[in-house]
């Protein structure tokens, strides 16, 4: 059996709504209207018959012989102006004085009077000569004696007629109101399948399945931002770059509160265009695309993909074929200083020959940085060596200072990504033939000293505070640079530590990292 399909569903289910709130609304009015009706009925009714027990000639005529006489005339005038079913008066004994019809006038009540002749009200549905009636009961008093009494009814079929008479336009409105809910509903499932594209809820569910699971399964992080640039949509692999700890953390939050410069790219989306951002010490590169229906434009994609480990790779690598180099070139280094040694022991040279070697030393520079009194963290060492091979590329003398102090460390990278990063920055300003300096030690409280200086153009006192900010360079329209010194100063702050740049004695720039001990070791222990 086929499923019905979502337009069908929403309209039955408005309509059973529309439904129900007409026969509430109807009933609850019906029943107000016959409440309505009864108490005006019955103010009516007291009025005239207090207005008839207490009317004295009414009073007056209970002592002639023949009472019927007087209270039967004004009785059924009464009656008829008041348009209620009958006015009875009745002695003290229950024997009628008047009513509608006259054969009955000398004949006690059909229905206790005991009520009213007690002296109290009644009020109350009976069945008496005329059929079933609505009626009060009030006593007639003489001298503070009762005497007699006066009821006052109103036939409930004439009540029920009254009540249907009022209730049929009602009832017609009622009609009227359903059909309109139901055109309407119509309208609405209408509109409610052109907003869904026209889509069945199985084929919404299957989307959405498959949405969550493309979503959720690719590694690249994806946002989706609407039109004020609030994340409508986060997958983990996008909470997992921002360093959030679920996607819903992301939701409803703005794109300047998850990256820096993230909303720069969104305005220039084009789907083309990308930009390195920095999300803590994470390096990602980011494309934005925008979104648009029907030629309007409803938001932004944003894509995220991490490339701090590609980073990673491309230094590791660019040490390895530093160093490669460096043992080559001293590789011919010695093979030449051999050469030389045995050429003058064959010339008879001794004394030469032993200048050559106490100049050689103990290696040249290679084995100088893994002196035990030197640099003694390896990967920092590495890092050193990678740079000198590139300072000699760039045509700049790089100096390692000869007091340079460091024990073997942690192992976690921080210390050569921020030497790597200011001597990057360093070379870059000194330019070919320009130098830089490095030095590293530690104090008596083993606190750490970073030293890095170079003689080119420095940087003007009012630009100083903007070389941390993400984005900044010197180098204009490079979109792949701003984000060394950055990265720097976070890798500094998260070690407590701090960073200063001020100007160096060759005129060129100083940058100076102090990290305390007790921050300096804690990824190890």
């Amino acid at each position: 059996m086929k499923a019905m399909t979502l337009r069908t569903q929403l309209v039955l289910l408005q309509v059973v709504i529309v439904l129900v709130l007409v026969l509430t609304v109807g009933l609850a009015a019906m029943l107000m209207q016959e409440r309505q009706i009864r108490e005006a009925s019955q103010e009516r009714m007291i009025a005239v018959a207090q207005s008839v027990a207490q009317l004295p000639t009414i009073v007056d005529s209970y002592d002639d012989d023949d009472p019927a006489a007087v209270i039967q005339p004004i009785a059924e005038l009464i009656r008829d102006s008041s348009n209620v079913a009958y006015v009875v008066v009745t002695d003290d004994e229950g024997i009628r004085f008047s009513h509608p019809n006259a054969d009955r006038i000398g004949e006690p009540v059909s229905t206790d009077p005991s009520v009213a002749l007690s002296g109290d009200m009644y009020v109350g549905t009976q069945t008496g000569t005329l059929g079933e009636s609505w009626r009060v009961k009030v006593p007639v008093f003489s001298d503070g004696t009762v005497i007699g009494q006066v009821s006052v009814g109103i036939l409930e079929s004439d009540l029920r007629a009254d009540f249907m008479g009022d209730i049929t336009g009602f009832l017609l409105a009622l009609g009227a109101a359903t059909v309109i809910g139901v055109v309407a509903a119509t309208g609405v499932a209408r509109i409610v399948r052109r907003r869904i594209y026209g889509l069945e809820p199985d084929e919404i569910r299957g989307l959405l399945e498959t949405r969550e699971a493309t979503l959720h399964g690719i590694r690249e992080g994806m946002l989706a931002l609407d039109e004020e640039g609030r994340v409508s949509l986060c997958n983990d692999s996008a909470a997992r770059l921002l360093g959030l700890s679920s996607p819903v953390e992301a939701i409803g939050r703005s794109a300047a509160e998850l990256v820096d410069d993230l909303t720069t790219l969104i305005a220039e989306a084009d789907g083309a265009n990308q930009r390195l951002l920095l999300s803590g010490e994470r390096v990602l590169v980011a494309r934005a695309a925008p979104v648009r229906v029907q030629d309007r434009r409803v938001g932004t994609v944003v894509t995220l993909m991490d490339r701090t480990e590609l980073d990673h790779a491309l230094r590791d690598l660019a040490g390895a074929q530093s160093l490669a180099e460096g043992l080559r070139a001293q590789h011919h280094e010695f093979s030449n200083t051999l050469h030389t040694i045995g050429g003058l022991i064959e010339l008879g040279e001794i004394d030469a020959a032993r200048r050559v070697i106490d100049r050689a030393g103990d290696g040249g520079a290679l084995s100088r940085l893994d002196a035990p009194d030197g640099v003694q963290d390896i990967e920092l060492a590495a890092v050193l060596l990678a740079k000198r091979a590139r300072a000699r590329e760039l045509g700049v003398l790089l100096t390692i200072s000869d007091d340079c102090r460091l024990p073997a460390g942690p192992g976690d990278g921080d210390l050569g990504t921020v030497v790597g990063n200011l001597l990057d920055n360093a070379m870059d300003a000194a330019g070919h033939g320009g130098n830089v300096a490095i030095s590293i030690a530690q104090d008596d409280e083993s606190n750490l000293q970073i030293s890095v200086e170079d003689d080119g153009p420095g940087v003007p006192i009012d630009r100083r505070g903007d070389v941390f900010r993400l984005g900044y360079s010197t180098k204009s329209d490079d979109r792949q640079r701003g984000y060394g010194l950055t990265l720097v100063a976070r890798i500094v702050e998260r070690r407590h530590g701090s960073v200063e740049l001020s100007p160096s004695d060759s005129g060129g720039a100083r940058f100076t990292v102090r990290i305390p001990a007790i921050h300096l070791v804690e990824t190890a222990t």
